[in-house]
């Protein structure tokens, strides 16, 4: 180096240095995010291969959503607030539980949706829930129609008697509950619409999942409440089967005068 070439500046080698490192980290970073949006795009739902497509049934049950439910629930089926919950997750069950008896579509808003005459018919019903089932999974009902011939009569009513009674009465019903709610009469329920009540339990009513009521279970208490039916007063006279305010009328008015008369009787004799 002559006395006339300019030296290089001291700080240069460590600039040169501290950019190096910063450009090391930038690629550092850089892979890491590449490598966790790809690990995201694998395990995500609906991810980079896109929604699996669905069944005619399905497609059908869309169509269907598209016209009468996607202004409550949304165009995903998430909810709208203030008119009406997520669908994501309720399952076919649900769907075709408050479809078939005629709750959804609900007219208004109120303290519980009744049961009234369906606008779709039971195919229409079931598509809506292949819908959503296929959008967002669920519990689903076994396949079939006839499930009360797959239970236990006798076993059914003890399940009956202990889970059910409460709320729909020994009778099946129904019955008063508070803040203008009640247990709906079992009299027009089919063995489809008593098995999907239990396993999501609608409004008011508690879920029998099958860890609670299994399969078995829930077929031997359909059993019992479809016997009911047929044979509604096992026991004899059912005083219009109203309940222990009859009966309790039918025993001061008939037992007691006749404990009364009885009673004279024996006083006569004696």
């Amino acid at each position: 180096m002559t006395p006339d070439t300019p030296r290089p500046a001291a700080g240069a080698p460590k600039q040169r240095g501290r950019a190096r490192r910063r450009l090391n980290s930038a690629l550092r970073m850089f892979a890491a995010l590449v490598f966790a949006g790809g690990i995201y795009a694998i395990v995500a739902p609906g991810g980079a291969q896109g929604a699996a497509p669905l069944t005619p049934a399905a497609e059908a049950g869309k169509a269907l959503y598209d016209v009468s439910c996607i202004t409550c629930h949304g165009a995903n089926a998430q909810g709208v607030a203030g008119r009406g919950p997520s669908l994501i997750g309720v399952g076919s069950a649900a769907v075709e539980f408050q479809v078939e008896t005629g709750r959804m579509p609900a007219a208004r808003q109120e303290a519980q949706a009744e049961r009234k005459d369906p606008q779709y018919t039971v195919d229409q019903a079931r598509q809506l829930g292949a819908y959503i089932q296929e959008l967002g999974g669920g519990p689903q009902l076994p396949e079939g129609e006839d499930f009360a011939s797959k239970g236990d009569i006798a076993r059914g009513g003890e399940l009956y008697r202990i889970n059910c009674s409460s709320c729909h009465a020994f009778s099946g019903g129904g019955g008063a509950l508070s803040s203008g709610k009640f247990a709906p009469s079992l009299e027009p329920a089919t063995d489809r619409q008593i098995y999907a009540a239990m396993l999501t339990g609608p409004q008011n009513m508690p879920v029998f999942g099958d860890n609670e009521l299994s399969p078995q279970d829930k077929f031997d208490i359909i059993a019992y409440v479809q016997n009911l039916k047929s044979d509604s007063d096992p026991g004899g006279w059912g005083l219009g089967r109203f309940g222990p305010v009859t009966e309790g009328l039918a025993i001061f008015l008939v037992g007691v005068v006749a404990l009364v008369f009885a009673a004279l009787w024996i006083a006569g004799k004696s």
